[in-house]
């Protein structure tokens, strides 16, 4: 039996939607071996699957980075059904699939000719139209390997952070390397300065956020300068404003970011205000066909 908690009722597994008491993986499963996979996750909401398509799109893109032979054609094709099976077709819910090697004797090269593991799983989970909580997040130490870019579910460098994060009493662990911010714990971030929206470019040292995605897009559909450059940590206190975003996180204002404070109250940047509103009406249409 599974402990109390926030569980799914159904779950897909590999070919399969079992109770979740029944979803068993074997543990010689590379993913519980050695981290070796790949994870998404996608909201529905009124419309349908918020930018589906994106979403699958990068599953593949990260299974084909890692090398496991996978193609997401297979998830899409099972999506219905296993909403359906636990009664949230329809429904506001957050879906949860991950990939891995699958089961083979414990080496570290890859094997061959193993079938891979999937399983994907949903629940409810309702997201406010605009997020309008104000942040505090914490500076910590980017400690993790050099291939952010990759969505891998071997995640221990941003769950340590992250309870440093709860551990003071914040929301988010911002993350620093060699002086530069890079992202959230479980987030993208970005700045304001005069005008200019500002935030790291995509390469190996972030997570390329669909939400970080859709918001470059926003920005330069309401005119607002988008710069991708790095942040150093001794620049943020010249910044005027600062934002997360994620797919659960939506777009979010900063209050604090470490000692630095950019509002004592409730008060909300305009930049960032304009953001949540224009991110806010994307959900008034279906986006799930939507390539980034």
């Amino acid at each position: 039996m599974l402990p109390k908690g926030n569980f799914p009722e159904k779950v897909y597994l590999n070919g399969e939607i079992v109770t979740a008491d029944n979803a068993k993986i074997s543990v010689f499963d590379r993913g519980f071996l050695f981290g070796d996979g790949i994870y998404e996750v996608m909201m529905q909401l009124e419309n349908g699957i918020f930018y589906k398509r994106a979403h699958l799109d990068r599953l593949q893109d990260n299974l084909d980075k890692i090398g496991i032979p996978y193609y997401v054609k297979g998830i899409d094709d099972n999506l219905d059904g296993l909403l359906h099976a636990a009664g949230l077709k329809g429904e506001s819910c957050l879906i949860y699939m991950q990939v891995t090697r699958g089961v083979a004797p414990r080496k570290h090269s890859y094997p061959k000719n193993v079938p891979p593991s999937v399983m994907m799983y949903a629940l409810p989970y309702n997201l406010p139209p605009i997020n309008l909580k104000n942040m505090k997040a914490v500076l910590e130490p980017d400690f993790r390997w050099h291939r952010c870019d990759i969505k891998s579910i071997s995640l221990l460098g941003n769950i340590m952070t992250n309870e440093t994060a709860m551990n003071a009493n914040t929301d988010e662990a911002v993350l620093v390397r060699n002086g530069i911010i890079s992202e959230g714990s479980h987030t993208n971030i970005f700045f304001v300065e005069d005008g200019n929206v500002i935030t790291h470019p995509a390469n190996e040292h972030i997570l390329n956020g669909i939400s970080r995605q859709i918001v470059i897009k926003l920005c330069r559909k309401l005119e607002i300068p988008v710069i991708e450059k790095p942040v150093a940590e001794n620049e943020v206190k010249n910044m005027n404003e600062a934002f997360f975003t994620g797919t659960t996180t939506q777009v979010a204002s900063i209050s604090q970011l470490g000692d630095h404070i950019f509002y004592k109250n409730d008060a909300i940047g305009e930049v960032t205000a304009r953001l949540q509103k224009a991110f806010a009406e994307l959900r008034t249409m279906d986006s799930s066909h939507i390539t980034l």
